[in-house]
C-alpha cells in the first residue's frame, strides 16, 4: 500500500508541476487591478530622455547614477568652509546649507540636517532616503529627490540637535557661494 501511495504522490505532484509549466493559475480579476500597473515610474521626478554620460564627467556619472562612492579624504568640499548652498550636480536642486556643514573626520563631508528640513520634518527637503544594504550592513542611502542621483548615506551618530550625520561625496555636488557674503554696514547719517 505504501508503494501506491507514493507512486500515486509522484504522479499527482508530477502533474501539478506541468500544469503549472502550460498554463499558470488564473489570478483572481478583483487582484489583477492591483497587482498589475502598467508603467511602473520612479515616485520622485525622473527624467529618463536625459543622457547623463555626456552631461556629467565620468567620475560624477559613476558616483550619481551608479552610486558609487569617492576616495576619503580625497573630495574638493571637504575642507571648504565658505558660506553659501550646495546644490546636486545633476539638477541643480538645493540641498545642504554650509551652515550645517560640519567636520566629521570621516573623509567626505559631512551634514547635521538637509536643506528644508524643519526640526526633524524632511518633507520639504530635496533629500530621501532609502534603505541600503550594499554596504555590507544595513544602511540608509540619500538621494536626490529631483533626479534620483545618488548622493552618500546618512547615520545616526551625528552632533546634537539632530543626532545625523549625512556622509555626501563632494563629486555629487556643486557650490554656489551666497551672494552677499559680507555682514550688512550699518547705514551712515
Amino acid at each position: 500500500m505504501s508503494r501506491f501511495a507514493s507512486r500515486l504522490f509522484l504522479v499527482v505532484s508530477q502533474h501539478a508541476a506541468s500544469r503549472t509549466v502550460v498554463s499558470p493559475r488564473r489570478i483572481p480579476a478583483f487582484l489583477r487591478t492591483v497587482c498589475t500597473s502598467q508603467g511602473l515610474q520612479s515616485l520622485t521626478r525622473y527624467d529618463e530622455t536625459t543622457d547623463w554620460q555626456k552631461k556629467l564627467t565620468p567620475e560624477e556619472y559613476v558616483v550619481t547614477r551608479e552610486r558609487g562612492t569617492e576616495q576619503p579624504f580625497s573630495g574638493i568640499y571637504l575642507n571648504h568652509y565658505e558660506v553659501g548652498m550646495y546644490h546636486c550636480v545633476c539638477c541643480d536642486a538645493p540641498l545642504f546649507s554650509s551652515e550645517a556643514k560640519y567636520d566629521s573626520g570621516t573623509g567626505w563631508p559631512a551634514f547635521k540636517e538637509a536643506h528644508g528640513t524643519w526640526e526633524r520634518d524632511e518633507s520639504l527637503a530635496s533629500i530621501i532616503r532609502r534603505p541600503d544594504n550594499s554596504l555590507g550592513s544595513a544602511g540608509t542611502e540619500v538621494l536626490c529627490k529631483n533626479c534620483d542621483s545618488h548622493l552618500g548615506h546618512v547615520f545616526d551618530d551625528g552632533p546634537d540637535p539632530t543626532g545625523h550625520r549625512f556622509c555626501i561625496n563632494s563629486i555629487s555636488l556643486k557650490f554656489k557661494a551666497r551672494e552677499n557674503n559680507k555682514p550688512e554696514k550699518p547705514e551712515e547719517n
